[in-house]
């Protein structure tokens, strides 16, 4: 077996153990190494962008990329620094790795410190390394968010007003580049929003206290970034957890979530400037999503955006504006012509449901009905549009000639509740379906009545009338 012996330096004249001559050797191998590279013409314009910008800095970034790693390995991340800062100085278009690496580094450092200015120092060299990711690496929106994020857990949530701006660039740039966002962060950014808001509520000198306002526009953002995210989400485990980011939104916004505070915050607003139409949108979008349309701002602002720029969206608002007057008719008119040409599947699904409302309340039944299958086409995951469908059919139970005083009508109003508690199991729909299951089941004809027209429990039936669906008798004592 080969053994290790010490041996004597002839340059130095020192004697060296086994463990410095191996390190010695690990030094000439790398500095042989990248020597060789550079020989064999790797110093090229794209390899200097990589490597530095002269020989010497390749050498050094080679050599200490090595260097840092062994310490990085080990989860020695105190000793991997110093090698670590030479390669992000020497070379900083290297590798993604040195950043990656370089925020466990440097955390370790900050978490190290024995003094808070020492702590400071760290911290700004991890605020200056995320920029400089951003500069030699791209992926701005992920990386400024995970930018505010290290600030809103190393200086604490009080520490608001640095991190909030952060984060409002990193979903700002998500929405104007179209690059995805990570629901975590627009999370984050709303509860930073809300914490913004109360930290700045009052005016100090030169800081003119911040508008609660921002807290509902800015709800409005995450919201539709978050219930998007929830549709297009495939993994049960992240909708899941996209839709404790959606409850945790939803509970923090409650403070501000009535149709009075809303209408309170925006009523001056809109008195100042009736025809903003980016201020027309807020208004519509959050008194729409937040069911308070039987305001009368939004009648106003409503009626001012589709006079100013008339759409399929502002026709779907007027729709619904008109239904809560209680003008069936014009309502009609206006979802029809919306709902043709929406082309946010959100609010077409949305103008479907409220178009079959508006015919129903005229009693055109077969109309509201088909009005109801056309939303629940556009989006098969929700059982509202069955449960409105239900509650037509017991509506219109009276109507149906069967011999059982319209009691069939009520099987079909069960059979499409059950459907609804089906498809979907959000504890709100399962709820509103048990309780109508429960309900029209009440009103099932008598073993008796059915029995003298020789109908039994299971056997098939055709529902007479407009509603003309198959299903199957049942009966109660």
């Amino acid at each position: 077996m080969y053994k290790h012996t010490n041996k004597r330096n002839k340059h130095t004249n020192m004697i060296t153990t086994p463990k410095q001559q191996n390190s010695l050797f690990t030094m000439k191998a790398i500095k042989t190494i990248a020597l060789v590279l550079m020989m064999c013409g790797m110093a090229t314009a794209v390899h200097a962008q990589k490597w530095g910008k002269t020989p010497e800095d390749s050498v050094d970034c080679f050599q200490n990329t090595s260097f840092y790693q062994q310490h990085y390995k080990m989860k020695d991340y105190i000793g991997a620094y110093d090698p670590w800062k030479i390669v992000l100085q020497k070379c900083p278009a290297n590798n993604k790795n040195i950043y990656i690496r370089g925020a466990v580094i440097l955390k370790a450092k900050i978490n190290a410190a024995k003094t808070a200015e020492e702590r400071e120092v760290y911290f700004q060299e991890l605020m200056h390394m995320y920029d400089l990711r951003i500069q030699y690496f791209g992926e701005a929106v992920d990386v400024l968010a995970k930018k505010a994020l290290e600030v809103e857990q190393l200086k604490g949530p009080s520490a608001v007003n640095m991190y909030y701006p952060i984060y409002d660039s990193a979903i700002k740039l998500s929405i104007s580049s179209k690059v995805d966002i990570d629901a975590q962060y627009a999370y984050k950014y709303f509860e930073a929003t809300e914490r913004y808001v109360k930290a700045n509520a009052v005016a100090t000198e030169g800081t003119p206290a911040v508008d609660p306002s921002l807290v509902v526009d800015n709800y409005d953002i995450v919201s539709e970034i978050l219930e998007q995210k929830l549709r297009n989400e495939r993994d049960s485990v992240k909708a899941d957890q996209i839709q404790k980011y959606i409850i945790n939104v939803e509970n923090v916004f409650s403070p501000y979530a009535s149709c009075e505070q809303l209408t309170n915050i925006y009523q001056k607003k809109f008195e100042a400037a009736p025809n903003d139409l980016e201020l027309l949108k807020k208004i519509t979008d959050i008194l729409d999503r937040k069911k308070c349309s039987g305001e009368e701002l939004y009648f106003k602002a409503t009626e001012k955006m589709h006079e100013l720029a008339p759409s399929p969206a502002t026709a779907r608002r007027m729709g619904v504006m008109c239904y809560n007057k209680k003008q069936y008719n014009q309502a009609i008119n206006y979802l029809q012509e919306a709902a043709k040409d929406l082309e946010d599947e959100r609010e077409k699904y949305q103008a479907y449901i409220v178009l079959g409302h508006a015919y129903s309340e005229n009693n055109s039944y077969s109309a509201a009905r088909a009005a109801y299958r056309n939303a629940s086409r556009i989006d098969p995951s929700k059982g509202e549009p069955y449960l409105h469908t239900a509650r037509l059919y017991a509506k219109s139970a009276r109507s149906i000639d069967d011999g059982l005083g319209g009691a069939s009508a009520y099987w079909a109003a069960y059979d499409e509740a059950v459907r609804a508690r089906n498809i979907d199991n959000s504890p709100e729909n399962v709820e509103k379906a048990n309780e109508l299951t429960s309900r029209y089941g009440a009103y099932f004809p008598k073993k008796e009545k059915a029995f003298d027209l020789d109908l039994v429990d299971g056997q098939s039936f055709t529902i007479p009338g407009w509603i003309g669906e198959h299903t199957i008798v049942r009966t109660r004592k």
